[in-house]
């Protein structure tokens, strides 16, 4: 199983695979693919900023039919927990998207670098 970030989920869904690298591809390929809850929040945001044009429920029912995708349903309560310990980063979407993958103990795909300077299950 693989987490994904939030601009990978958008890159999938407007069929950009070739934003990812091959080692992205061939794990959207090969694994189980996740994604936090925040992840549908985040997508929100970027409607509202107008910086995508989908809702998170289009994007998201359309990744779970072509894809697979699934939301991770660990406890809320839980992954804050975690997430204080994320205190390399401001960004709660951050914090709690690399908590959720860190509490699986689960690879994250994710072009951001601070994350892959910090976590060190994330990949590119």
């Amino acid at each position: 199983m693989i987490y994904l970030d939030t601009h990978v989920v958008v890159w999938l869904y407007a069929g950009d695979k070739n934003k990812l690298t091959k080692l992205g591809a061939d794990l959207v390929n090969a694994h189980d693919l996740l994604i936090s809850p925040i992840v549908q929040l985040e997508l929100q945001y970027l409607l509202e900023t107008k910086r995508i044009t989908q809702s998170a429920d289009i994007i998201l029912k359309d990744l779970s039919k072509t894809i697979g995708l699934k939301i991770c349903n660990k406890p809320f309560e839980e992954i804050i927990k975690q997430s204080i310990n994320q205190n390399w980063t401001r960004d709660p979407f951050d914090r709690i998207i690399v908590s959720q993958a860190s509490i699986n103990k689960s690879l994250l795909l994710t072009k951001d670098k601070t994350i892959l300077e910090n976590y060190k299950e994330a990949c590119w």
